[in-house]
């Protein structure tokens, strides 16, 4: 096991590092900000930042995808979520807004106890067409059997099926309710599918053998997720991207020449996470909580996890709109200008400056620079 330690007799654990343990070295050159390029793309769309919106309703509805598709990024609409359960989530969303913290998760389990409705699956997936916007929508591995047929014959650009945890290989409870077999499934598609969460390498190269075009890497934990107190899972994100970051090197390899993009989702919230999370080999960022505090954010500065109103086991606390909510339009958090010296505001202006600082020219180059671990 490497740089493991023993923990008890006979018993060893592999160390991991956090976001905030990696410091970024700089090279022997720098460059000018406006000769470093963010672009990104995935199969066949390219975005200018590498950015993919965490499907939450506190954060995702089809205006606010539509606009963080018109700042350069990719928004992902959740096919379970408020707006394919309500006509018009708008007043539930602002109940949600004025909720106490304490009293958030029996209201949001409540709230999420409406039924998904594929008629609305289908009417927003219109509206995100409509806007303009790469369309990309996100459905649960229990769930995908079920309404992918819809959101497949709506028109989607790209499918998402993102859950905790998410393996190549789940085993059923019964031979009568098979699971999805995500191989066989990805391959009968014509869109490219983005899988996971997953933490490790072995799980990060199965879910590439199983043709998804890119693998989101965490849990999306942030200060507000308890799937560590609840489940015990937690994987430090900066040795969970450089292990699935191998994997996609190494399936590159397999394949003669098959690239994976790795996704990653947790320990992000300000630029300087933004730009460590690259340097460990991530090819894109996927942001929940950060854009709550965004004006056109529907949740109206509140933030909460999609499994934070799981009806028998919720992971994740309601956070309250902050009284400094908002920090400024959309655009202004994503690209500037900042007023403030925190790295809230214009995250991706931060995450071009530390890479021209650190001498690179783009994302690509930039996962190669050096790295020093901060104890």
């Amino acid at each position: 096991m490497r740089d493991s330690i023993e923990i008890g007799l006979g018993r060893s654990a592999r160390r991991g590092y956090t976001l905030d343990q990696i410091g970024i070295v700089p090279s022997r050159r720098t460059r000018d900000i406006d000769a470093v390029s963010l672009a990104w793309q995935i199969d066949a769309y390219r975005f200018d930042l590498p950015l993919v919106g965490f499907p939450s309703d506190a954060t995702m509805s089809p205006a606010t995808i539509a606009e963080v598709g018109r700042i350069g990024g990719l928004g992902v609409l959740d096919a379970e979520g408020l707006w394919a359960r309500y006509d018009d989530p708008t007043p539930v969303l602002e109940t949600l807004a004025g909720l106490d913290s304490d009293d958030a998760t029996r209201e949001l389990q409540r709230i999420y106890t409406e039924p998904v409705r594929e008629d609305l699956i289908s009417l927003r997936i219109k509206e995100l067409r409509d806007g303009g916007s790469v369309v990309a929508v996100r459905v649960s591995p229990q769930h995908t059997l079920r309404l992918a047929p819809t959101i497949l014959a709506a028109g989607v650009d790209m499918l998402v099926i993102q859950g905790t945890i998410v393996s190549a290989e789940h085993v059923g409870a019964t031979p009568a309710n098979p699971p999805l077999n995500l191989k066989t499934f990805i391959a009968d598609l014509d869109v490219p599918v983005v899988v996971g969460g997953c933490t490790n390498y072995q799980t990060a190269l199965h879910l590439m053998r199983t043709g998804a075009a890119g693998v989101i890497v965490g849990v999306g934990a942030d200060q507000w997720s308890t799937t560590s107190e609840v489940l015990g899972i937690e994987v430090p994100m900066a040795t969970a991207i450089a292990d699935a970051a191998g994997a996609r090197r190494d399936y590159l390899d397999e394949t003669g020449g098959r690239y994976v993009h790795v996704i990653a989702a947790g320990e992000i919230s300000r630029s300087g996470d933004i730009a460590r999370a690259l340097a460990c080999g991530a090819d894109a960022v996927m942001l929940g909580e950060p854009l709550a505090a965004a004006a056109e954010a529907p949740g109206k500065g509140a933030w909460w996890h999609p499994s934070a109103s799981h009806p028998k086991l919720p992971r994740g606390r309601f956070s309250a709109p902050s009284p400094s909510w908002p920090l400024g339009a959309l655009h202004q958090v994503l690209r500037g200008p900042a007023q403030a010296p925190h790295g809230e505001l214009n995250l991706f202006g931060g995450t071009r400056r530390a890479i021209a600082k650190a001498g690179y020219s783009d994302v690509k180059e930039f996962q190669k620079v050096g790295l020093i671990v901060i104890e």
